[in-house]
């Protein structure tokens, strides 16, 4: 529609929008369908169930796809496009229409067989990947990531105008980032966690021995269960199950479901849970008034991961924090903390060292496992790796940025699901919510400035309600960037982090603090 016509037309353009937002509903109604089969798929269905599931799950990302891209919505589109200009563009409705836009722009490009086929290898690639992880046997996993990245290679082809292919993969999580950009940001952490990493692994090292426990797993539910209650999980809208990864998942504002792991010799369920928890805490404090929307969702896994990574680390593995908590701990493991104290606890969860296993990694070397699979993507996805080489690749970057060994499959390239769902592009996100988290966390500690004492007295009210009035309730109404401006007042920046990193080593380690 010409814009005088949408100026003139006042009540034709709102039956406009108003059609827009609910064919939009409908489509973000099917969105969660699909979510909720992949949640049941790895919580609840039985193993057997994966060939029907699989079909189950291409057949509805096949309608959604062509519901998302119907002609009807870009119709409906154009005539909104004169009425956009006369909005606040900070409303409501510039942001749907904004975001709608550019999903149905970018959606128009993939055919619908292709989002078919990817949805349905998703699912026969987890499946692949659980056999494949549980003998430790690449080969086994093999076809599956060769099928992922084939129809991603497809998937990349849909698009023109990128300056590199990792463009379009990244751009699915962190929409309007380059991989230039965050590359630059990946390259500046291991460029500096190297060699921290290696000054602290030349001082004392703290005892950390009792953390292999043995803790009863259903002493871990129970404190679990008291530590979720005090940060602010709701049981109205909250459950909590187990899991080989965990994840989070969203399908609503009141329909938050995290997953977590058990395992006798060790106490990472508590820090998986915090984890979790900010995933979790995001979608919850999202503006209700948002829901059955595309807005009604993180708008970039870099800030989705900031707010898992505050919880689990800035809060969790702080000594305020655990001021509060570890009596309850001590209590519920006597035989284990009942002659630590909370500064050897303390000391020992924020050990550095560095590891095989990315979820279990401490803050330090966390990063360096992500530049890893970074540039292993990029090597797959522009053919210089071939994938028999994949596992050995792995084996000597672990070797190169975090001095150690890897035994089998199952501790290298087969820990994690991601590859086996197509999800190339996603684990940059990682590091940069790391990154993003000390930005926010500055902010945070500006503005309450008793913060420390809250959190000790088990007080997380304040808290949630800052990151719910300067990030959550948004969704996507912005862009990331803009988003990011709003809660931290310029764009990402690695220092803050690194800054915070060389503090803790100096406080733990004795490290002295380097420009």
């Amino acid at each position: 529609m010409a814009r005088g016509a949408a100026r003139a037309g006042g009540q034709v353009v709102n039956r406009a929008f108003d059609e827009l937002r609910s064919r939009l509903g409908e489509v973000w109604d099917l969105r969660l369908t699909t979510w909720l089969l992949e949640w049941d798929q790895e919580v609840m269905m039985p193993r057997g169930g994966a060939a029907i599931r699989a079909e189950q799950l291409a057949t509805i990302e096949r309608v959604t796809h062509e519901r998302a891209t119907a002609d009807e919505v870009g119709r409906l589109l154009d005539e909104l496009d004169g009425y956009e200009d006369e909005l606040d563009p900070e409303s409501f409705e510039a942001s749907l229409i904004r975001v709608a836009r550019r999903d149905w722009e970018k959606a128009r490009r993939v055919p619908t067989d292709l989002q078919a086929e990817m949805a349905r290898a998703a699912v026969d690639g987890f499946e692949l990947w659980m056999t494949a992880r549980d003998t430790s046997d690449y080969t086994r996993f093999r076809p599956a990531i060769e099928r992922n990245l084939e129809l991603r290679r497809r998937y990349v082809e849909c698009f023109d105008g990128f300056d590199d292919p990792y463009d379009v993969l990244l751009d699915d999580f962190e929409p309007g980032m380059k991989t230039a950009e965050a590359e630059a940001v990946l390259l500046r952490l291991r460029e500096a966690l190297i060699p921290l990493a290696a000054e602290i692994a030349d001082a004392p090292q703290p005892d950390s021995a009792f953390l292999t426990g043995p803790f009863p797993v259903a002493g871990q539910k129970r404190a679990e269960t008291e530590l979720l209650r005090r940060l602010g999980f709701e049981p109205t809208a909250w459950r909590l199950d187990e899991i080989v990864h965990p994840a989070a998942y969203s399908f609503g504002t009141a329909d938050i479901r995290i997953t977590t792991r058990y395992s006798e010799d060790s106490l990472e369920t508590l820090f998986s849970a915090m984890h979790e928890f900010g995933h979790g805490l995001y979608e919850h404090q999202i503006d209700p008034a948002l829901n059955r929307t595309p807005l009604a969702t993180g708008v970039s896994l870099g800030l989705h991961e900031s707010q898992s990574r505050l919880w689990e680390n800035l809060v969790g593995r702080s000594l305020p924090f655990w001021r509060g908590v570890y009596p309850l701990l001590a209590e519920t493991f006597p035989d284990v903390l009942g002659a630590v104290d909370l500064e050897a606890f303390h000391q020992a969860v924020n050990k550095v060292e560095p590891s095989l296993i990315r979820v279990d990694a401490d803050e330090v070397t966390y990063n360096l496992h992500i530049v890893l699979r970074f540039e292993l993507e990029r090597a797959l996805l522009d053919g210089t790796l071939s994938l028999d080489d994949l596992p050995e690749a792995w084996n000597v970057r672990m070797r190169e940025y975090l001095g150690v060994e890897v035994p089998d499959d199952a501790h290298g390239v087969l820990q994690d699901v991601h590859w086996s769902s197509g999800a190339f592009g996603y684990f940059p996100t990682y590091s940069l919510g790391n990154v993003i988290s000390v930005q926010i966390w500055g902010r945070l500690k500006t503005a309450v400035p008793d913060l420390d004492d809250q959190i000790e007295a088990g007080e997380f009210g304040n808290l949630r309600a800052w990151l719910r009035d300067h990030l959550h309730r948004f969704g996507r109404m912005f862009t990331p960037r803009e988003t990011l401006e709003r809660a931290v007042g310029g764009p990402i920046d690695p220092e803050p982090y690194l800054g915070y990193l060389r503090a803790k080593a100096a406080d733990l380690y004795g490290v002295a603090p380097r420009a």
